[in-house]
């Protein structure tokens, strides 16, 4: 990676001059450069503390004495003592033209690792009820998803991406008695209503429903226990509106892009899951209540006792997720299974997990719950069982309409269908990097407004950065990169945009390390910041020399694919024109 050649190097020319100077070895690999607090302090410095006991000497002694020793080269223009600290300041042109050299070379492939021995990692995410259709909160699990999943593959992983269909269970039960109380043969072609929010319709009212007739909640849990003994009506009515469901979460599923490698659904597994529990009662981990439940007693992990299986033999959620643990790594034998749930869940995935783990499977170390906080709206929390959520598709259609008002304030020479489809990708971005600009652990304060503006922090900023690139690009007309003179680039703007190119895959890096992908949003914008300043200070197509002009159309170029890599990982279109 260049991030780490380039400190390599500059690293061994300390180590040499050290050696040179104290008749002493510092090695390469216990030297940490850091980043100064300011920028005109230098571009990188190495704390000489570490080496002050060694050579009985004070610190700043020691960084002025090496700085005499270290002579400029294609990575150093001049190392300067500051106080306890040697300062390293780059060679400007000669790390403009490495940096858009990589970026020339490696393309979208900028901050990527390849291996040949890939670690098979899975991603669980979405994981919707077929009860209701897809909301506010299920957006943010997906688009995180999604991402976590590209920054994973950028490492060298192979990332399998999972959705698991939560399809079965008493809240389907709910909305299932509902429609055949109150539904009338109601269907989505009568209605015009898509599928999922129909079925998410009775489900509502079931809730609503329940406060008159507390009594339903028994009728859920008999129509539960019906299914699970496949009683033929229960089972025809269960598979129509999960028909329904399915084909209304598809089209949503399609209009984000969101993909998945496989689906597993817990009609599938809760009998694995049933299996499972049965043999850990056998082996003596698990015991039988007097009502006949099955339960567990974690106490000595720190855990409180959970019910595997009810009085009457029906599963509930955790038991599902115990077989759904053991198909998935059967199907694939992962290194690492993330489940992207809300941090509402850690309970119940520290007790799952710990099941796992004393059930004896080994891998149950690699399962990592993905924890992220919570979508509120300014009115407050969101409440499926009241109807109160945001719907994805109302909200899609929300933030396309607000990007059409917004690309009419700037332009009026679009066709209707062109201006459809902009306004699409835009909304698009606007939703997705709101979400993902938030380190996933934090709750957040969803306002369409402020996703959708152009200033700042958004996603229409840096598409809108992009496409002004291309659009440069084209005005230019044809022209070749094969030779192009770096040394009449080096000006702060050029040198500070070419830093932010430079720190790019060092901060993909992190972002995968800490599953994050805020961080990526955060390059992105300082990115497109400097973009910015660079055009408010400096002309591209009307530089004082073509030579100047070829340069720093190149810059904006490799610029441009840097931006489109920070979309891509975020799962956002990076459009050519807005």
């Amino acid at each position: 990676m260049l991030f780490n050649k380039h400190q390599q190097k500059i690293k061994e020319q300390i180590s040499k001059a050290f050696q040179e100077e104290f008749q002493q070895e510092l090695s390469v690999e216990s030297m940490r450069l850091e980043e100064p607090p300011k920028s005109d302090m230098g571009d990188l410095a190495l704390p000489c503390f570490p080496m002050a006991r060694i050579l009985r000497m004070a610190p700043p002694k020691i960084a002025s004495r090496l700085a005499e020793k270290i002579p400029q080269s294609d990575e150093i223009e001049k190392a300067v003592p500051e106080g306890g600290y040697l300062n390293i300041f780059f060679n400007k042109s000669r790390f403009i033209e490495m940096t858009l050299k990589e970026i020339q070379e490696k393309k979208l492939d900028y901050g990527s690792v390849e291996k040949e021995d890939k670690e098979t990692v899975l991603i669980e995410y979405s994981s919707p009820n077929t009860n209701k259709p897809l909301h506010l909160g299920h957006l943010r699990n997906n688009v995180l998803g999604m991402a976590v999943a590209n920054l994973l593959e950028t490492t060298g992983c192979k990332a399998v991406k999972v959705n698991l269909i939560n399809d079965r269970g008493v809240h389907i039960a709910k909305s299932m008695l509902a429609y055949d109380k109150w539904g009338g043969g109601e269907t989505p072609e009568s209605s015009g209503m898509k599928g999922d929010h129909l079925v998410g319709k009775y489900y509502v009212l079931f809730e609503a429903k329940l406060k008159e007739h507390p009594a339903l909640e028994e009728e859920a849990q008999e129509m539960l226990h019906k299914w699970e003994n496949d009683d033929a009506e229960t089972i025809a009515l269960w598979k129509k509106m999960n028909g329904w469901v399915y084909k209304g979460f598809e089209e949503t599923y399609g209009r984000m892009e969101t993909l998945f490698d496989k689906w597993y659904f817990e009609s599938d597994t809760y009998q694995l899951g049933k299996n499972i529990v049965q043999e850990g009662l056998e082996k003596g981990i698990f015991y039988k209540r007097e009502d006949g439940a099955v339960e567990v007693d974690l106490a000595e992990h720190g855990l409180d006792k959970k019910v595997l299986l009810r009085p009457n033999g029906t599963a509930v959620y955790i038991t599902q997720d115990l077989g759904t643990a053991k198909l998935k790594y059967d199907d694939y034998q992962f290194s690492r299974s993330f489940y992207v749930v809300a941090n509402e869940q850690e309970y119940h995935f520290n007790v799952l997990f710990k099941i796992l783990e004393l059930l004896g499977f080994q891998w149950s170390k690699g399962c990592v719950h993905l924890s992220y906080g919570m979508v509120d709206l300014p009115e407050g929390k969101m409440k499926s069982r009241e109807g109160t959520v945001v719907d994805a598709d109302d909200l899609l259609n929300e933030l396309k309409e607000l990007a059409k008002t917004g690309i009419r304030e700037r332009r009026d020479d679009y066709q209707d269908e062109e201006l459809e489809s902009r306004a699409e990708e835009i909304g698009q971005g606007a939703l997705k990097y709101f979400l993902l600009k938030v380190n996933p652990k934090n709750n957040i304060r969803f306002d369409p407004k402020e996703a959708i503006s152009f200033e700042g922090s958004t996603g229409p900023y840096i598409q809108y950065s992009h496409a002004r690139i291309q659009s440069i690009l084209r005005k230019a007309g044809e022209i070749s990169f094969d030779s192009v003179n770096f040394s009449s680039l080096g000006n702060t703007e050029e040198f500070s945009l070419a830093k932010q190119l430079y720190n790019f895959p060092e901060e993909v890096r992190k972002a995968a390390l800490e599953y994050n992908p805020a961080r990526v949003c955060e390059a992105a914008w300082h990115i497109a910041k400097d973009l910015s300043k660079f055009y408010k200070e400096h002309q591209v197509l009307r530089a004082e020399t073509e030579e100047l002009k070829k340069a720093r159309l190149f810059m904006i170029y490799c610029t441009a694919l840097v931006l489109k890599k920070t979309l891509n990982l975020l799962g956002i279109t990076a459009p050519d024109k807005m």
